[in-house]
């Protein structure tokens, strides 16, 4: 009897466990109201005389718009949950092992959460595809101004379209991109896989940022890249609220939410708890990057306090009250629920679970209203025009920026155009370095200050370079553009490395027991994985290092990130990541896969010296421009010629990668040095305690060899 009634309550509360029934309903009429009123009021489906597409693609085309606004971060949010989030396993055994009963099998089953998150991931994926394939077809029509046909006229534009136009071509690369993830999510279960599908699922934001915003506008950089941060926060933030709120059925009940039994398996805390609070960190990064992103986005698109009364503007305040209205329920969160959730392995108060559902409601309501908002908005023109103006100078042309002033000591240090992607990773790895040295020396654990103050000074050179004149610079003068390649190649990296960043990573970051991968696992499992070992090994290390160079410069790779945004970041990317790996294998503090012995690093720093010197003489002394359609178009006024400015470039290059390469040369036999006496000092030790046993053992090793050798003579 009282196994029945315990039963039959669990069912009762597992039924009325989770976000309440009305959430979906409420937060669909909201969204929906909010998308027809405000597309009403901008006129963004009103009728054009000109070249009417007809009504079905006038409303068609921001409803298919929204619902993959929201289908998307669904989809990537669900891949993320399971991924960093969500125990997969009702049990977090690490390891099969043999000979296991049925029981040990079932408790080692698909934990019913992870379940219900995959099944949100694959059909939030096919809607994201049909949606993405909606809006492809529909933008097509209102371009063309034409209605949807299915005739050959229609057919043909379509193709041409999706061939040629650069807005179609982002589209379909969404498309696939959504196809794809889906299929992996029916495939897929494996933590590592889920990752990499997740990671592929967020490539969709970089097609999607970069036609967020007219390479004829004001600041195209800064715009795609706040754009794409913006699309980032709103996939971790959204996103991850959205499968919150429709996973949260499976966070209750004997398996998950009440953590009684299973408080030895998935840690001691019950598993609403530690799923909110994991997402609620999360969600507060993701908000702060929807935020900041918005504000410099709507920054560069308006550049007056009248715009705002606009009816562009009026909605970008309308975002950013419903923005900050949904950071004070997540503070709420944070400061008031999440706490009253932590309970041991006993289960939550149903009162705190109740209003933990209800406030989740309410954000998912405010949310969908956001998106519509955000939906309308993309459709309605700036107040600043985003076409080329028609006395463009050949720089505005050709880089989308004026021509800068003359180069001089003054301007390498005045001159700023912040790249806003680099201005937030230099952010977040500043104050998660800063957050973490203290919180060792809170725990009492020292941290040296010397790494520090290295990492820091890393990070201050990082942003000068992608910030400051060397990125304004060096799309007109190749001397400026080398002078910005050698520093985030050579002198950035090594401040980098010396501040043992991963070290200081292992050492704060909490380690989780419940089968789920936080950061601190997955930087364990970068360290070891194959790739890793393979990438970290010297000579590879050193051939990609110095082999780039020559590959990019020597090639159309050069070309490519001159011309598009996208190629440009992918530059800095490389060229840093190629410097940290090669200075990690030199200098390094930091775990690697394997430890290279001091006197080929040595070899390899003077190969690397004399490949170096051989570039930088061969450019110095060359007659021949690189990228003279670039380098020779910009309309420069001042300064020296194309081809002289490129050889200025050469001994740039020399100059630059010769100091630092002796720095770290002259580390290597400091690091050797010490090495000989700490091995010195404990063969010492190991003496003393044996009374020197060895050395006697080879002192009677050579005595009777020399008395077997005495007959002889």
């Amino acid at each position: 009897m009282t196994s029945t009634s315990s039963s039959g309550s669990s069912r009762t509360a597992e039924r009325g466990a989770g976000a309440p029934v009305w959430l979906w309903p409420a937060a669909g009429v909201v969204g929906a109201v909010t998308l027809v009123l405000a597309a009403a009021w901008t006129g963004i489906t009103a009728v054009d005389e000109l070249s009417d597409p007809g009504a079905l693609t006038r409303w068609g085309l921001p409803i298919a718009e929204m619902v993959h606004n929201l289908a998307m971060p669904t989809a990537v949010g669900a891949l993320i949950f399971a991924c960093v989030i969500m125990p997969p396993r009702t049990s977090s055994a690490r390891g099969a092992r043999s000979g296991r009963s049925g029981a040990e099998e079932a408790a080692d089953a698909e934990h019913p959460a992870f379940t219900r998150l995959m099944q949100i991931a694959t059909v939030s994926a096919v809607v994201w595809t049909v949606s993405a394939l909606a809006v492809l077809v529909l933008s097509y029509s209102d371009l063309a101004g034409m209605p949807l046909d299915p005739g050959a006229s229609f057919t043909s534009g379509l193709v041409g379209y999706l061939q040629d136009i650069s807005v179609g071509q982002a589209w379909t690369a969404v498309t696939v991109l959504a196809a794809v993830v889906t299929s992996l999510t029916l495939a897929v279960r494996s933590t590592t896989g889920l990752a990499w599908t997740a990671l592929l699922g967020l490539v969709g934001i970089v097609p999607l940022a970069l036609i967020g915003h007219s390479a004829s506008g004001d600041d195209h950089n800064g715009a795609v890249n706040s754009i794409g941060l913006h699309l980032l926060g709103v996939v971790v933030w959204i996103g991850g609220l959205i499968a919150l709120a429709l996973v949260s059925p499976r966070l209750h009940g004997p398996d998950g939410a009440t953590g009684r039994a299973s408080a030895h398996r998935e840690g001691p805390e019950p598993l609403v708890y530690t799923v909110v609070s994991r997402y609620s960190l999360l969600a507060g990064l993701g908000l702060a990057t929807v935020v900041l992103s918005g504000i410099v986005n709507a920054a560069i698109r308006m550049n007056t306090l009248e715009q705002l009364l606009s009816p562009y503007g009026l909605l970008v305040l309308a975002k950013l009250v419903g923005s900050l209205a949904l950071g004070l329920i997540g503070l709420m969160h944070r400061l008031w629920i999440i706490p009253r959730l932590a309970t041991g392995s006993s289960a939550p108060p149903p009162a705190a679970q109740r209003l933990l559902w209800q406030l989740v409601a309410v954000e998912t309501a405010i949310m969908a209203a956001i998106m519509a908002l955000a939906t309308v908005l993309s459709r309605t023109s700036p107040p600043i025009p985003e076409e080329l103006p028609p006395d463009a100078t050949p720089a505005r042309i050709l880089t989308g920026y004026d021509l800068p002033p003359e180069l001089t000591v003054q301007t390498w240090f005045s001159q700023w155009r912040f790249d806003w992607l680099w201005v937030a990773i230099i952010a977040f790895l500043a104050l998660w370095y800063l957050r973490s040295a203290v919180r060792l020396h809170r725990r009492g654990d020292g941290w040296p200050v010397l790494r520090t103050a290295s990492f820091v000074l890393g990070l201050a050179i990082l942003f000068w370079v992608t910030s400051g004149a060397p990125a304004v610079y060096g799309q007109v003068l190749f001397s400026a553009h080398m002078v910005a390649h050698m520093t985030l190649t050579m002198i950035s990296p090594m401040f980098l490395v010396l501040g043992a960043p991963v070290t200081l990573a292992l050492r704060s970051l909490p380690a989780r027991t419940d089968g789920t991968r936080g950061p601190r696992e997955w930087i364990l499992w970068l360290v070891h994985s194959p790739f890793a070992r393979f990438i970290t090994h010297p000579v590879v290390a050193a051939v990609n290092f110095a082999g780039s160079i020559l590959v990019f410069y020597y090639t159309p790779i050069f070309g490519f990130a001159l011309q598009e945004h996208l190629g440009h970041e992918f530059m800095n990317v490389h060229f840093l990541l190629t410097g940290y790996l090669f200075a990690s294998v030199m200098i390094g503090i930091d775990p690697l896969p394997r430890k290279v012995l001091y006197p080929m690093r040595l070899v390899i720093l003077l190969v690397t010296m004399a490949f170096h010197a051989f570039i930088g003489v061969a450019m110095t002394s060359s007659e021949s421009l690189l990228e003279a359609s670039w380098f020779g178009s910009t309309g420069r006024d001042w300064g020296l010629s194309a081809i002289a400015d490129q050889q200025i470039g050469g001994a740039v290059m020399w100059g630059i990668g010769e100091v630092p390469t002796v720095i770290m040369a002259v580390v290597v036999s400091v690091m050797w040095s010490r090495s000989d006496a700490k091995e010195t000092k404990r063969l010492d030790r190991k003496a003393d305690l044996n009374d020197e046993a060895e050395l006697k053992a080879w002192n009677a090793m050579y005595e009777e060899l020399a008395e077997h050798e005495e007959p002889r003579r």
